[in-house]
């Protein structure tokens, strides 16, 4: 019985310490949509791709018209041209139509000219928000960061644990590096 004791005595103390052992986990939360919505950079940026969006619209809806009121005369006129004539006209409607999906393709793909500009613009915001995250979350001591904003669903998180107005503290002051 006494080796019993001894045994779990032991056995006790040997847990105990390898839990004391075990590095503690703090995570930290922040809202990234609140971070950008606070950043002049972003807006910015959003301002300059809303504004190239916009041109290429207006761009596409004339393309659009175009294409539309020649499908209209088309139509009207259909009945009175020839074989060759509306062989012709149905070219140069298929042409129009092949114009704007081309458009759509090479502006706002997913390999196009918006994606493009919206990597180019945004980011290097991106890598400094992430680089103010790291620097304050081994400030806090903190092991793990969530973003409240994204996919990751946070049901509840104490405030205490939110960096997210240290982040932009950090973002602010301009002493990320």
């Amino acid at each position: 019985m006494k080796t019993v004791k001894i045994i779990l005595s032991l056995f006790f103390f040997v847990s105990t310490m390898m839990w004391a052992q075990q590095p503690q986990v703090k995570i930290g939360v922040v809202d990234s949509e609140i971070i950008l919505s606070q950043l002049p950079d972003y807006k910015k940026a959003q301002d300059q791709l809303n504004e190239i969006v916009k041109k290429w619209q207006n761009e596409l809806d004339s393309l659009s018209m175009q294409y539309q009121e020649r499908l209209d005369n088309y139509r009207k006129q259909e009945s009175l041209m020839s074989e060759d004539v509306k062989l012709k006209e149905q070219q140069e409607i298929m042409k129009l139509e092949q114009e704007i999906y081309n458009f759509r393709q090479r502006k706002f793909g997913q390999q196009g000219e918006f994606s493009q500009k919206q990597d180019e613009l945004l980011t290097p915001i991106k890598q400094n928000i992430i680089k103010a995250i790291e620097k304050v979350a081994k400030e806090e001591k903190v092991t793990l960061v969530l973003d409240k904003a994204g996919d990751v669903v946070v049901l509840y998180s104490d405030p205490s644990y939110d960096l997210t107005f240290k982040v932009l503290d950090q973002l602010r002051r301009g002493k990320v590096k």
